[in-house]
């Protein structure tokens, strides 16, 4: 009987001290996770913004795709909401309170089953020269009932930060994915109305034409901005002689005008494009793609019983402004070759 009573005395004390040990486990938790994304942070913040795109990236989901999900009225921006319902999820609800586009989204995020609880999220994306660095954060309150659960099974980082490295490396695979997407059209015979247009010129060797059309158009751009000269159109870039035996070109970068505009600036040219007959191609997607779609548009030419016109206008127009369009997938370019008309 002693035995007894001195065995339950010592579970007691057992009781009492893995208790107390409990109870002066910390109050709150907080960690994160970062992985750097080739992707401009507004793609990925849109991503993220929007609680319909969660399912590609969300790794619980990805555990339970049957599971049930429920969207509130608005599902971006603030306010936005979703909730889950499954075997292996539970219930749970998810709300956006604040949001700075492009740069942070601060949520809530609430278990209903298999236990209670609440946590703040916290998302940033930050520009650094590999890429957007994407944080993943989570804080919040534990009391006695989480404190027992993460005694034996474990702190919520040592549970849920794998979770969150899987979801980023994932939202990095679709971003991926998602920008290296193209297609290219050839669109026939068309007329190009030609028109006045501002623009300055230069030689080059072939493979620095992006970095010197990265340096010329701004200056162009610049020019109209200061004078207060309206653009008539898309930007784009005449190409006025193509050399790929010797690896250079002649190109100018061009911003079109409702009139002809006299200027002061001798970089800066006022040249004029009479109405041609041109074949048309459509490449939507990034401009690393170009390649393609002028090789696919010169075949086309002979391979339809069209001739070239000798040293005719060759433009590549640039309809979508990537500033606006973070997604390359969606960048719109045009190419117009000058052809002589069919008989």
């Amino acid at each position: 009987m002693k035995a007894l009573k001195y065995l339950l005395f010592l579970f007691l004390i057992a009781i009492i001290g893995v208790a107390i040990y409990i109870a002066v486990q910390p109050n709150t938790f907080s960690f994160s996770r970062s992985r750097v994304i080739k992707a401009p942070a507004a793609l990925l913040f849109n991503k993220v913004n929007n609680f319909k795109t969660w399912p590609d990236f969300s790794p619980w989901i990805e555990l339970e795709p049957e599971a049930t999900l429920t969207y509130g009225d608005t599902t971006t921006g603030v306010n936005a909401s979703y909730a889950w319902n499954g075997a292996i999820l539970g219930e749970g609800n998810m709300k956006t309170l604040h949001v700075e586009a492009n740069k942070s989204i601060t949520q809530k995020i609430n278990f209903i089953k298999p236990f209670e609880s609440q946590s703040d999220i916290n998302w940033t994306f930050e520009n650094t020269n590999e890429g957007t660095k994407v944080t993943w954060a989570m804080s919040g309150k534990q009391d006695f009932m989480t404190k027992m659960y993460t005694t034996f099974a474990g702190s919520i980082e040592e549970n849920t930060s794998k979770d969150f490295d899987r979801g980023l490396f994932k939202l990095d695979s679709i971003a991926t994915a998602e920008m290296k997407k193209y297609s290219i059209k050839v669109d026939g015979i068309t007329q190009h109305g030609g028109g006045y247009y501002l623009y300055n010129t230069t030689s080059c060797k072939i493979d620095e034409i992006e970095t010197k059309m990265q340096s010329m158009l701004p200056k162009v751009s610049a020019f109209a901005f200061k004078n207060n000269i309206k653009m008539a159109g898309a930007p784009f870039v005449y190409y006025h002689k193509w050399d790929e035996k010797n690896g250079t070109a002649m190109f100018s970068c061009c911003i079109p005008t409702s009139e002809r505009v006299i200027t002061t600036d001798s970089a800066i040219l006022t040249g004029q494009l009479e109405p041609f007959n041109a074949v048309k191609t459509t490449l939507k997607g990034d401009y690393k793609n170009l390649k393609e779609a002028w090789k696919t548009a010169m075949t086309y030419i002979p391979e339809n019983n069209l001739e070239f016109v000798e040293n005719g206008p060759m433009l590549e127009v640039y309809q979508t402004d990537p500033t606006n369009t973070p997604n390359p997938a969606d960048w719109i370019t045009q190419i117009y070759i000058a052809v002589k008309p069919v008989n």
